[in-house]
């Protein structure tokens, strides 16, 4: 989730503004489970009114497309830095980056997010209740990052073909169709809602659009995609996404079986890709600029995304004797928890050592 540039040096600043756009929406995201209906957070307080159903509507929305757009801006970043440093230096480099992350957050920031959720002894349940929480999405994006420095190792920069040029309307329907295909015969064996123990991953049922993505990502790099893509892209991204909500969301709640798994992949990879291709274009449009506040934003972003958890149950811990309906926790406790992760993040980075690994 670095800074990087691309092969003529330029740095992409649409790109790294669009890393903020997502940190928020995880952020958001987690804020929103905590007063929804679907309690999968450290700190939860069920909707008591209706209201608490369009903030389950924003997390089904939200975990259809934006995970899969952090790995392909992830895979997107990774080529380069893979050219520029070399196989070993690419592979320790990501290990520090990733790895060092990762531990910080299950040794010290996991033990405060969980003090009084047990009927045990401490160490005991940290034990038994071995969970990374968001930070799966480091775990499988290490994975996928020595994947990706084996292949390089086998000689696959030769099928990397740099053919510059956006992707044809055919290509980006058969790459949707083919996710969806692919969601499919996955969500047989892993039907959605799984959840993996120990690995922590709360959604294992998505594993096909990451991978999907982060390979993209790395095509998209090789060929200059998110430079190629025309506008009318962006604008046809949006309205498809649209449609196919509008569509295929009320469909697959009228089906059942396997015909509703089907509908629901179906309508996640188009609402995926479209929302994907529709923010690219945007934000190399209209936000392809960065002041000092912009550049404050994206050199923290992946700071926030490790400590927002602890920023999160602290300020819904701190307001958990407000009476008011779930949509207006939900916007309070966004309001006062972005800046203060940002500043929180700040001071994180400040340490000595700390700008290393984030």
């Amino acid at each position: 989730m670095q800074t990087m540039k691309t092969e003529t040096g330029a740095r992409l600043l649409a790109v790294d503004n669009l890393r903020v756009l997502l940190t928020v929406l995880v952020v958001a995201h987690h804020v929103a489970v905590t007063y929804g209906n679907i309690p999968m957070w450290y700190y939860t307080e069920p909707a008591a009114d209706p209201s608490g159903v369009a903030l389950d509507i924003l997390v089904v929305l939200n975990q259809a497309f934006f995970m899969g757009f952090f790995f392909l801006i992830s895979g997107f970043f990774t080529p380069g830095s893979h050219d520029r440093k070399g196989g070993r230096a690419f592979v320790r480099d990501r290990l520090v980056r990733l790895g060092v992350p990762l531990l910080v957050f299950l040794l010290l920031l996991r033990p405060l997010l969980t003090i009084g959720e047990h009927g045990m002894p401490f160490w005991k349940w940290y034990i038994v209740s071995w969970d990374p929480g968001p930070m799966w999405f480091v775990e499988v994006l290490i994975v996928f990052t020595l994947l990706y420095a084996w292949w390089r190792r086998a000689g696959g920069q030769r099928a990397e073909a740099e053919q510059a040029g956006a992707p044809s309307l055919k290509g980006v329907v058969l790459f949707t169709l083919g996710l969806a295909a692919a969601t499919l015969l996955w969500r047989i064996p892993v039907p959605q809602g799984t959840y993996v123990p120990v690995l922590g991953l709360p959604t294992p049922y998505f594993l096909p659009q990451y991978a999907a993505m982060f390979a993209a990502g790395v095509v998209a790099f090789r060929r200059g995609w998110f430079e190629a893509l025309p506008r009318r892209a962006g604008r046809a991204g949006f309205v498809v996404a649209g449609v196919a909500t509008v569509l295929l969301l009320p469909l697959a709640a009228l089906t059942t079986g396997l015909v509703a798994v089907a509908v629901n992949a179906l309508w996640e990879s188009v609402f995926a890709v479209g929302m994907i291709v529709g923010l690219v274009v945007l934000f190399r449009e209209r936000f392809a600029r960065q002041g000092p506040r912009g550049g404050f934003l994206s050199a923290n972003a992946y700071a926030v995304y490790v400590i927002h958890p602890l920023v999160l149950v602290a300020v819904a811990w701190a307001v958990r004797g407000l009476h008011a309906a779930a949509v207006v926790k939900f916007a309070l406790v966004l309001a006062v928890s972005l800046p203060l992760c940002w500043g929180l993040a700040y001071a994180v980075r400040s340490l000595p050592g700390a700008r290393r690994v984030l």
